[in-house]
């Protein structure tokens, strides 16, 4: 099937619906949904951003910023996971209590505007990987177009540029309470920490990073095509992490990796 005939079967198949919340983003997957729903169902296609502590400011401004420029029917809503001692706590399933929390918004808000359905971008690929947040989903009733049609991440940026979108090459991210180790408590301040010192690497020209508040200190994780140049600005970048409030500052030798406080799980299993 080409990409013309993939467009157009999703969009019929979102026009089943009639009407559709979109659990919106702002990222590629969500935007390129959200973007579907708007051409097949107008305003009866509803956007949500649901802003909350572990949510970048960087990342909610780009979304809203993006959600204009498409035309979206959309609106943000704040969801206070912080106030839930079970999530502050940073359990293993983490992921699994923020996402009930989060569709339990987002259903209100579908009643409150009539819709019966929501749906995200969630891919075929996502569901090779250890996402509580997807079982939270699937007991909830959370429709995913783009699993249902096959379609994997390159699938959904090569759709994406093809309209494009101006985030189909966006990196992927991640909500800031993955940059906690698992069982260290969750606290506003350490989640600014975290926001603040990833935009100070990005203000320097870094690209796909995290900055992992382990204990006290930062530990940098960048693509390792850029840590020699990290080492050489080191002192400059640990003064500046320092001065968020860091204890330390250290390089990831592994580099960027996805998911990387993930790794203690299957390391425990081993």
């Amino acid at each position: 099937m080409n990409q013309a005939d993939k467009l157009e079967e999703l969009k019929e198949k979102i026009r089943e619906k009639q009407r559709l919340l979109v659990s919106y983003s702002g990222g590629v997957d969500s935007s390129l949904l959200a973007l579907l729903a708007r051409e097949a169902l107008g305003d009866s296609a509803l956007a949500v951003i649901l802003d909350s502590e572990t949510l970048p400011r960087s990342e909610l401004g780009q979304a809203v910023a993006l959600a204009e420029c498409m035309g979206l029917n959309f609106r943000v809503a704040r969801h206070n996971i912080l106030e839930q001692g079970p999530f502050r706590d940073n359990p293993l399933n983490r992921c699994y209590i923020c996402k009930k929390s989060a569709i339990a918004l987002l259903k209100s808000i579908a009643a409150e505007e009539g819709i019966s359905c929501i749906a995200d971008g969630l891919n075929r690929d996502d569901c090779q990987q250890w996402r509580p947040g997807t079982v939270a989903c699937d007991e909830e009733g959370i429709w995913h177009p783009f699993v249902e049609a096959g379609m994997g991440k390159e699938d959904i940026r090569a759709l994406a540029r093809k309209l494009d979108l101006p985030v189909w090459n966006k990196p992927s991210s991640a909500c800031l309470a993955s940059r906690i180790p698992y069982g260290q408590p969750l606290n506003r301040q350490t989640l600014l920490m975290v926001e603040a010192a990833e935009d100070l690497l990005k203000s320097l020209g870094f690209g796909q990073l995290r900055v992992r508040a382990d204990g006290g200190g930062a530990r940098i994780e960048l693509e390792k095509l850029e840590m020699e140049r990290a080492l050489k600005m080191g002192e400059n970048i640990a003064c500046k992490l320092k001065g968020l409030g860091f204890s330390y500052v250290s390089l990831d030798l592994e580099g960027y990796r996805s998911g990387s406080m993930d790794e203690v799980l299957w390391t425990s299993r081993d």
